[in-house]
């Protein structure tokens, strides 16, 4: 049995073979570079199309695909909304896929990447033993992939998972309109628009190295290795940082009591440190008796759990399949 992953982010789309024990057999990556609706389309059946050719397998022996997207990918209508694909608000990629290979007995399985997170750490990462747990990749932008009691959970529109939009602060702000509350503080863009938001006022801070710097081109990992050297707006903006991840953490753990929650995505490279900390606090605010029951992990898979959970979404579609007598 073979089935092909493919991992679409908001840059690059990797795709993969894999086998029915996980092992990925091969892959090609290709950069998206200025591509926006259509284009970004067929470079979908492209990357497809060359793990085929580099698989040696005949095309209509390829008996699922499993497609991670970065965004919305609704179930009901087969159309992806992905923000940061120019062209992309209802976008008709089942479709696409469906006319290409025009084969009935391929499954065809999209699905957000949060989703995807969590289903490539229940195959081969972190919650490889868990029946609840929470992926919650910290990068661009914040999501949660759920695994509740053995399922993933996608919700009425599969909108599900939306972490950045949880409210935990008031008064409400603009930025809280385009961002959520808890992005805007605490994903990765938010780390760095909230230092030059503070530097652009010039008033508090003023020893921060990141006054000598440009700062329009200042990054969350710039911020990240600013702490290092204990500058005091980045130490300022990362404590804000952990005392929101603690929270948010906290809400899940008591509403969703999970065995583990994982962290992942961009930010949890050089974040990854900080976990234990994270723990810590969100233990002030959790349910106590859930909060001892679950463990905060990095991710195993990385940068590569969505190219993991898209292939695990194309293997259970398979055996999800009703049989045709």
């Amino acid at each position: 049995m073979a089935v092909i992953g493919v991992d679409l982010g908001g840059t690059k789309i990797t795709g993969a073979l894999f086998n029915e024990e996980g092992d990925m057999l091969c892959q090609t990556t290709h950069l998206l570079e200025k591509r926006k609706g259509h284009e970004v389309g067929l470079l979908v059946l492209q990357t497809i199309n060359e793990v085929i050719e580099q698989s040696k397998y005949r095309r209509d022996a390829i008996e699922a695909l499993g497609i991670c997207v970065p965004g919305i990918a609704n179930s009901k209508t087969g159309l992806i909304w992905a923000p940061n694909i120019d062209g992309w608000e209802n976008y008709p990629l089942q479709k696409e896929i469906e006319e290409h290979f025009s084969n009935d007995k391929l499954t065809i399985d999209i699905a957000s990447d949060r989703t995807c997170y969590i289903l490539g750490e229940k195959w081969k990462g972190a919650a490889k033993n868990a029946a609840n747990a929470i992926y919650l990749s910290v990068g661009t932008g914040i999501g949660a992939g759920l695994l509740i009691d053995g399922n993933i959970v996608h919700g009425e529109g599969d909108v599900v998972g939306a972490a950045g939009w949880l409210a935990m602060e008031t008064p409400f702000v603009e930025e809280f309109e385009r961002y959520g509350c808890f992005e805007s503080y605490a994903s990765g863009d938010g780390i760095a628009r909230q230092a030059k938001k503070i530097l652009k006022e010039g008033l508090l801070f003023q020893e921060s190295e990141f006054y000598k710097k440009e700062i329009e081109s200042l990054s969350a990992k710039d911020i990240f290795a600013a702490v290092h050297n204990d500058d005091p707006l980045a130490m300022f903006i990362i404590d804000k940082a952990i005392e929101l991840w603690a929270m948010a953490s906290a809400n899940l753990v008591s509403l969703l009591n999970p065995e583990v929650i994982i962290w992942g995505g961009g930010v949890f490279g050089p974040a990854a440190h900080l976990i234990n900390r994270i723990y810590e606090e969100a233990s002030k605010w959790a349910q106590p008796i859930a909060i001892k029951q679950v463990k905060f992990e990095k991710s195993i898979l990385q940068g590569n759990a969505g190219l993991y959970g898209a292939g695990y979404l194309a293997l259970t579609s398979i055996k999800n399949k009703p049989s045709i007598e």
